[in-house]
């Protein structure tokens, strides 16, 4: 579990200095959104605004700050970090889901109050939630010129300034210039003048350019809007591009500064322009300023996205030499953890350390695509786990320690799970082990028809553990980016209901998972990418399969063969020999003869 850490000192004096600057406003509260204006998983130091004011720093949340309380709101997977880093003297801790926001606000403001926001922070529909909130309980909802939380920050951050650098075509596998050509084809068919891209990884997968400003992902923050005509204006700080990137861009891509963007939104409304915007991640700012100018704005989705998701053949050999490269540094980090861990002192720091630096020795590394995962004993059921100095735990004889982890290459991007036996395990963590295992081969070997959705799949993963009345409260696969978001949409695998069908090129996750709580968590992650189904010449429809592109081994030490069926057996076994026939070339003999004995067939 979470240590209990302490809450940043002047909490208290935070909040008083938010609520003064509110009441100066006129204000009755404001909404902190874990967020900045691109609405991604990864924000700016500047943006780290729930952070500073509450001392709770995982990637979703909430806070609502009133004159006489405040709360905070945060899904399953960040409760018990809440717990350690808030402090519930100032803030009521509350579950996103089972006490939403919109119902908090809607029983605690009062008639005639104005709850500010800052238009900038939430997009098209979540502001509509909140709208609607607070008209239940008589209140409105302000939007705020500039942020009184900034105000209330002496200290903030200044925005990043990383330099932008070419994508290349031997990794990107399409032009800008195509793609962008594509996109205003589709963009005059849906009698679009203009689509205004609010997603960094849009714009860089678009324009075929990746940068530094956030952790983990390469994205360069602007916006951009793409024309009907091919053209695009992005806007970007100038300091971050240098004329390498200014010639990789062209002619028909004009930068201008971020300040021009309200300006050009104005010129698109007066000039009575039809303008796509995606309501689900556009900030309530930018449809609020086309239409106040005239636009005649066009909801739909992000034109990248969909195209952005289905990787093209040269993406597709990249993610294959990525996961080469990255399964050789895991192995490495697997060998070695068999020899240390059931000494009992290697602690979940040093083992995600090491893991670190086996990939680090591969001079394609840029970063890791996540903060590792590395929960040992108690600590693998927390979903979302992160170690630190207070948390850290030992790897314990008797125990699971699961890691979850992944890179960025220029070719790929890396997203794996391992949960390893220290020492002897249970009959309970095989039985549970080997029930996720048998969803992950299910997941993995299925075959499903042209049209159909990751949510349509997802019971395929939770059958077996169903089965004895169990399950995880996750989500079963997320998308992923090429050297890009190591969580991407639109596509996902999920009991959520999902209208984007699975297509051609798509990356996925494969991970099922079981969490004892209290006691040890279990995952099992893999990549998978949509390919057509080999084999099914008798087929009467257009069908598809899963590729896995995840090679490293699983802990046969777990594996209990009495509840698998000969099928699974030798999906683990070719599996298995598949990694062995990979990796072992790329790795050192030492390492080489331990994967001979962790990938030997079961049956």
């Amino acid at each position: 579990m979470h240590a209990r850490q302490d809450p940043p000192a002047d909490t208290a004096a935070r909040l008083a200095a938010l609520r003064a600057e509110l009441a100066g406003r006129g204000l009755a509260g404001f909404v902190v959104p874990r967020a900045d204006e691109h609405q991604g998983e990864f924000v700016p130091p500047r943006a780290e605004r729930l952070a500073w004011l509450t001392g709770f720093t995982g990637s979703a949340g909430l806070a609502i700050v009133l004159a006489d309380r405040a709360a905070i709101f945060v899904d399953g997977r960040y409760t018990l970090q809440l717990r350690a880093q808030a402090d519930p003297n100032q803030f009521l801790f509350r579950h996103i889901t089972d006490e939403p926001p919109d119902r908090w606000l809607a029983e605690t403001l009062k008639p005639g109050e104005k709850l500010g926001f800052d238009p900038w922070l939430h997009t098209v529909d979540g502001a509509a939630k909140l709208a609607a909130a607070c008209a239940k309980a008589g209140a409105v909802l302000e939007p705020c010129a500039d942020n009184p939380l900034d105000a209330a920050w002496p200290e903030q951050p200044a925005p990043p300034l990383a330099p932008v650098v070419p994508h290349p075509l031997a990794h990107a596998g399409k032009s800008a210039q195509d793609k962008r050509k594509e996109l205003a084809a589709e963009l005059t068919e849906a009698k679009a003048d203009v689509a205004v891209l609010t997603l960094p990884d849009s714009i860089a997968w678009l324009l075929n350019i990746r940068g530094g400003d956030v952790a983990h992902t390469p994205l360069a923050l602007g916006f951009a809007l793409l024309y009907a005509g091919g053209q695009v204006d992005l806007f970007m700080d100038p300091r971050k591009l240098d004329a390498e990137v200014t010639a990789h861009l062209g002619n028909e891509v004009m930068v201008d500064d971020p300040a021009d963007f309200g300006p050009a939104l104005d010129a698109l409304g007066q000039a009575g322009k039809t303008v796509r915007l995606d309501p689900v991640t556009a900030a309530a700012a930018i449809e609020a300023r086309l239409a106040a100018a005239g636009a005649q704005v066009q909801r739909g989705a992000d034109p990248c996205a969909l195209p952005k998701a289905c990787k093209n053949e040269t993406e597709l050999d990249g993610a294959r030499a990525a996961h080469r490269r990255d399964g050789a540094a895991l192995t490495r980090f697997l060998a070695w953890l068999a020899q240390e861990a059931p000494k009992g002192k290697l602690s979940e720091l040093e083992a995600a350390d090491r893991l670190a630096a086996f990939r680090g020795e591969d001079a394609e590394l840029r970063d890791l695509s996540f903060d590792t995962i590395a929960g040992a004993g108690p600590n693998g059921a927390i979903v979302h786990y992160r170690v630190d100095a207070a948390s850290n735990r030992r790897l314990e004889p008797g125990s699971l320690f699961l890691i979850d982890s992944g890179a960025q290459y220029p070719d790929g991007t890396t997203d794996v799970t391992r949960t390893i036996a220290v020492g002897a395990p249970t009959a309970e963590m095989r039985d549970r082990f080997t029930r996720v295992l048998k969803g992950h081969i299910a997941l993995a070997t299925a075959r499903f028809p042209k049209g159909t959705t990751g949510s349509q799949l997802d019971t395929l993963a939770r059958r077996p553990l169903w089965e004895a009345g169990l399950d995880y409260d996750h989500g079963t696969g997320h998308g992923v980016g090429s050297y890009l978001g190591v969580h991407e949409g639109p596509q996902r695998i999920s009991k959520l209901p999902s209208k984007v069908a699975l297509k051609p090129g798509m990356i996925c996750s494969n991970e099922p998972g079981y969490y004892k709580a209290g006691a040890y968590g279990i995952r099992i992650e893999n990549l998978v990418a949509v390919r057509p189904a080999d084999g099914m010449a008798e087929a009467e429809k257009e069908m598809y399969a899963f590729e896995t592109l995840t090679l490293a081994p699983i802990d046969r030490a777990l594996v209990d063969t009495e509840i698998m069926t000969a099928d699974e057996i030798a999906w683990l076994d070719a599996y298995h020999a598949r990694v062995r026939e990979t990796i072992g070339p790329l790795v050192d003999e030492e390492t080489r003869n331990w994967l001979e004995d962790a990938t030997a067939a079961l049956a």
